[in-house]
């Protein structure tokens, strides 16, 4: 029978085994563990760490099974322990709760070591400490459930022997995320979050204060290490992990010291710290030796309520720790209950004497006696009437109640199942021909049945339930330690975090009340590079983590307007970056405006051209009847000023926003304006040539080219190009258009000419009646006239060309508005060439010589010519 029972308590620890629902038989066994009991009609178990360390014995196959020994008594744990006794004897008071049954318990203590605690829960299963007188195993289990234990590591081995027997294992303080799996783990259970929800609450202050560069500590058990492995991968969602080391579980003093060399040559000043108080004690001993300050620290809900690290002597080192607790509880009638503790000399109840022994720093005569040891011959002896009030431990202190409130709420949830199922009606029941359980025989897989449906509200108003996983509620205290004035260090309650709270309000914080242990007081920074400003984007460095990155400005055109942006965006096509790249601004719309300097210059050279035209205009009319006038083909030359008047206003359509209207207008009034022009001295250097040609004798050319036939021959001309005017602008019309072809950080605003060819034709043909006019005049240049016009006229298409020549490469390489001052340029200059050349001599003569504008004086000359 011993061997099934110890095969079926440790092979679970390698293999995994089916659930067994018959009730479990007690076996005669005799341990020597230091334990609690009392009896009555359903007995609870109970695991706890009251002592730190044990003497492990060597254990042979033939040797006997030796005591395990334990030193190093914790008044934490034994404060644990108290209140589950003191939870069970409210309920056995409460008429409401349970009402004609009698909880017991028995409680071990398993020293903090994975092998006590499996011989507690042998104990606990198989009640080894009782003579078996019925062999048929029936009737009530020796427990029928336990409630423990702390630690991750012990509850893995621990639930998986219990889970054979489908008996419940309910955790007031195991928090490993591995522990939340039913499939491993049916029947375990627990008061205290799982470690995932400690995870989000850090993962939750770290991204509040922006630290993306974090070190991470834990120890190296199952609590540690999975909650570094779990906490890693949700840092990693928004930052990174500068260092992952693990704190041995021996003492060893290289790897101690090697762990506070990389926290002191890391730049991650932001350190999160997974691992029990004892396991933490020589990490921090060695960050105060070697005085490693500037960091801030982030404690796990197992150290970071810690009396005895959060002292004067660590706050250089670890002052302004942030820490996720436990939520505190109250637990009225708690420390009148623990100041009662009276000793009792009973082997059931040994715990209580070592209490005592420890508290008072005494040993009972019995003590003495029974060791038989000159070494505590010397020893002061305990009377048991020692005032336990006077001594201020944290035994007695209920200040700070969290596992002790866990503790508290796992009796009561186990009792609650208890009377739920007690409460059962006939033919209601949840279980094979909805049968119901019987309560004096209970069996521990029918209690766990009704455990996991458990929902109850508590008398501080907190609702005590399981999820799915077995798991509480995730509600948690965020502590920070800060020194008082008068020097002692405060564990002060900053925040909580409750995971049932609305999406983004799990987190509050006081932030006026958090201590940063920093010079100037402000929220530390842990960062591997400065944020990346707005008109920035993160570029990654070659071999290193991804929060190590340099900023590379956006190019032009491109922006982006968050911080620690990964990329720049285009910025729409009307819209361009700013000076900082961090936002797309409406893009500059260029063209030439009456308002800007060189559109001003224009419009007045433009005007004053005009004017010119005008003036000179007037003045051949007033003097139309003089010989100079007369000479000149007035007709032609009154047609020339009119349409080199309308050359030099059509410029003005250049100058301006443009619109459909203008678009239309400019090169159909500049492009008939300046044939007409060119027209007029074609047909005026014709008449030259045929007036020279009719003073030969028998020469009638000219009245084949008289008056009507110069006036046809300018219409005709003329016509020629309103007709490429009007094809081209019915087939492919010049209309505004934005162009960020040349310019990309402005938008140039322009006459678009569709048809290349349609503008083309335009200048083409202005140019064949040039060359043509130019050839002609050329050839009449010699002629032996006293005012030969010829010679002008020759000088003037000469200009004309020259600037309509060098106009073409200047138009193509000039930009934005420019292209089109070019061509009022080319346009201005021309104008004036013509005006100048042909009209300067007349006006001279007109107005300045009026004594050569006779006949006399024009045939006299010509004679001599």
């Amino acid at each position: 029978m011993k061997v099934i029972l110890y095969l079926s308590l440790f092979l679970p620890l390698f293999f995994s085994a089916p659930a067994v629902t018959e009730p479990i038989c007690k076996i005669q066994e005799k341990f020597e563990l230091n334990g609690l009991y009392k009896n009555g009609d359903i007995i609870l178990g109970g695991i706890f760490a009251i002592h730190f360390t044990t003497v492990v014995p060597q254990l042979t196959f033939k040797s006997k099974p030796e005591q395990w020994g334990c030193d190093s008594f914790d008044f934490s744990g034994f404060q644990w322990a108290q209140t589950m006794i003191f939870a069970i004897e409210e309920i056995n008071r409460d008429q409401t709760l349970l009402p004609n049954i009698t909880l017991g318990y028995r409680l071990y203590d398993n020293c903090v070591k994975l092998p006590v605690a499996i011989r507690a829960a042998a104990a606990l299963v198989g009640g080894l400490e009782e003579v078996i007188t019925d062999y048929s195993c029936k009737g009530l289990p020796p427990v029928i459930a336990v409630v423990g234990d702390p630690g991750s590591t012990h509850s893995i081995v621990i639930s998986r022997i219990l889970g054979l027997f489908r008996m419940p294992l309910v955790s007031y303080y195991a928090t490993c995320s591995c522990l939340s799996s039913k499939q491993e783990y049916p029947s375990f259970f627990r008061t205290i979050p799982s470690d995932t929800f400690q995870v989000k609450a850090m993962v939750q202050i770290i991204k509040k204060y922006r630290w993306t560069w974090v070190g991470a500590i834990g120890s190296d058990d199952d609590y540690g290490q999975y909650a570094v492995k779990t906490f890693s991968k949700q840092v990693e969602k928004f930052g990174c992990i500068s260092f992952s080391e693990t704190i041995p579980k021996v003492n060893e003093k290289e790897k101690v010291v090697q762990i506070v060399n990389t926290i002191t040559q890391s730049t991650a000043k932001v350190i999160v710290v997974f691992a029990s108080e004892a396991d933490v004690t020589p990490l921090v001993k060695e960050i105060v030796r070697q005085n490693v300050t500037g960091r801030q620290w982030i404690a796990s809900e197992a150290w970071s309520t810690s009396t005895v690290l959060a002292s004067k002597e660590n706050f250089a080192s670890f002052g302004g720790t942030i820490g996720i607790a436990i939520r505190r509880g109250e637990i009225p009638g708690l420390e009148h209950f623990l100041l009662q503790i009276r000793p009792v000399f009973d082997p059931s109840n040994n715990l209580i004497v070592r209490f005592w022994e420890t508290m008072f720093g005494c040993k009972f005569q019995e003590n003495i006696n029974k060791h038989n040891s000159s070494a505590l011959s010397g020893s002061k002896v305990c009377t048991g009437s020692e005032d336990i009030r006077h001594k201020n431990t944290a035994y007695s202190d209920v200040s700070e109640l969290r596992a002790s409130y866990n503790v508290y709420k796992a009796v009561y949830a186990l009792a609650h199942s208890l009377h739920n199922l007690m409460s059962c009606e006939s033919g209601k029941g949840p279980f094979e021909n909805n049968t119901c359980a019987d309560i004096t025989i209970v069996q521990p897989w029918q209690l766990l049945h009704y455990l996991k449906d458990i929902n109850f509200t508590n008398h501080l108003g907190e609702r005590v339930a399981f999820d799915e996983n077995g798991d509480a509620l995730a509600i948690y205290d965020i502590m920070n330690w800060q020194k008082t004035n008068d020097g002692a260090v405060h564990i002060k309650t900053v925040g909580r975090f409750d995971e049932t709270a609305p999406a983004g309000k799990e987190l509050s914080l006081i932030e006026g009340d958090i201590f940063w242990n920093s010079d100037s007081r402000t929220i530390p920074q842990s960062i591997c590079s400065e944020s990346c400003a707005p008109g920035t984007r993160k570029a990654t460095r070659k071999g290193e983590p991804v929060c190590c990155f340099n900023c590379i400005p956006c190019a032009d055109g491109r922006i982006s307007s968050e911080i620690d942006s990964i990329e720049c965006f285009d910025c729409p096509p009307d819209f361009w970056s700013n000076e900082g790249r961090n936002q797309c601004v409406l893009k500059e719309i260029e063209f030439l405006s009456y308002k800007d300097p060189m559109g001003i210059s224009l419009t007045t050279i433009a005007l004053l051209g005009a004017g010119l035209s005008v003036g000179i205009l007037v003045v051949f009319i007033f003097y139309r009847n003089t010989p100079v006038v007369k000479a000149n083909n007035s007709e032609l030359s009154f047609m020339l000023l009119v349409s080199l008047t309308l050359c030099f206003l059509c410029s003005l359509c250049f100058i301006g926003q443009p619109t459909n209207l203008t678009c239309l207008l400019r090169h159909m009034v500049f492009g008939i304006s300046f044939v007409v022009c060119i027209s007029c001295i074609l047909v005026k250097t014709i008449v030259v040539i045929m007036a020279f040609k009719a003073t030969l004798p028998s020469d009638n050319l000219m009245k084949w080219f008289g008056v009507a036939q110069q006036r046809g021959t300018v219409f005709l001309l003329t016509f020629i190009q309103v007709v490429i005017c009007i094809v081209w602008l019915t087939i492919a019309p010049p209309l505004p258009t934005k162009n960020t072809k040349y310019q990309t950080a402005k938008i140039i605003f322009e006459c678009n000419a569709d048809s290349f060819i349609g503008y083309s034709c335009l200048l083409g043909y202005i140019g064949l009646l040039a060359c043509t006019c130019f050839l002609f005049a050329f050839f009449a240049r010699n002629l032996p006239d006293h005012f030969n016009e010829a010679k002008f006229i020759t000088f003037s298409m000469l200009i004309f060309c020259a600037v309509w020549i060098t106009f073409i490469p200047a138009y193509v390489s000039s930009p934005g508005k420019y292209t089109v001052a070019v061509e009022i340029f080319a346009i201005l200059a021309s104008s004036f060439g013509l005006l100048v050349a042909i009209f300067a001599p007349k006006c001279y003569i007109i107005l300045l010589k009026p004594e050569k504008n006779t006949k006399k004086a024009l045939m006299g000359r010509a004679g001599t010519n």
